[in-house]
């Protein structure tokens, strides 16, 4: 569940003097870490918007400890940053944020490159009984970065956050099969 780390006193101005009341969400995801996401309420409108992704820290004192740290040209920058993407909804109840999670990235091309903890192809070397142990050991998260980092399946076919441990080592095995002559 979502939750509204810290709301910012002071508004936050558009380019056209439009004022905004800001506030820094969070939530635990799946591997056990934050995200932080900012929500605008514009003044006298029933829209909220919201950020992408701001922040992702390992656990909820890290992300309230950043929500700290915003200065008002940051939060210049993310509303406008926003606002180019602008996904309004309608006003949730103050104490609770208006969405449960960050705007999903606008592009591909914006995703940060995944880091494999391991290369699944060099260790199917060894045998699959072996890659499916040494898969067994990693948190889902990882598992995510594998398959990004070595394009094992076509994010536009395939929501990786909707599988569990299991579906995803299963994804690994199978897209590392030798396809034989």
């Amino acid at each position: 569940m979502a939750d509204v780390l810290l709301e910012f006193e002071k508004p936050v101005l558009d380019a056209d003097g439009g004022r905004y009341a800001a506030r820094a969400c969070g939530r635990e995801t799946e591997d056990g870490r934050w995200e932080g996401w900012i929500e605008f309420v514009p003044e006298g409108d029933s829209l909220v918007l919201r950020s992408e992704r701001e922040t992702t820290q390992p656990n909820r004192t890290d992300a309230e400890y950043w929500a700290t740290g915003l200065t008002p040209v940051y939060l210049e920058g993310a509303l406008h940053r926003t606002l180019e993407a602008r996904e309004p909804v309608f006003q949730a109840p103050p104490e609770r944020p208006a969405y449960d999670g960050p705007a999903p990235p606008r592009g591909h091309e914006r995703k940060a490159r995944a880091t494999a903890i391991l290369d699944p192809f060099s260790v199917r070397a060894q045998g699959e009984e072996v890659l499916r142990r040494e898969l067994g050991a990693l948190r889902a998260w990882h598992l995510r970065n594998i398959v990004r980092a070595h394009r094992l399946a076509d994010e536009h076919r395939v929501d990786l956050e909707s599988l569990g441990e299991p579906e995803l080592v299963d994804l690994i095995v199978t897209a590392t099969r030798d396809p034989g002559p």
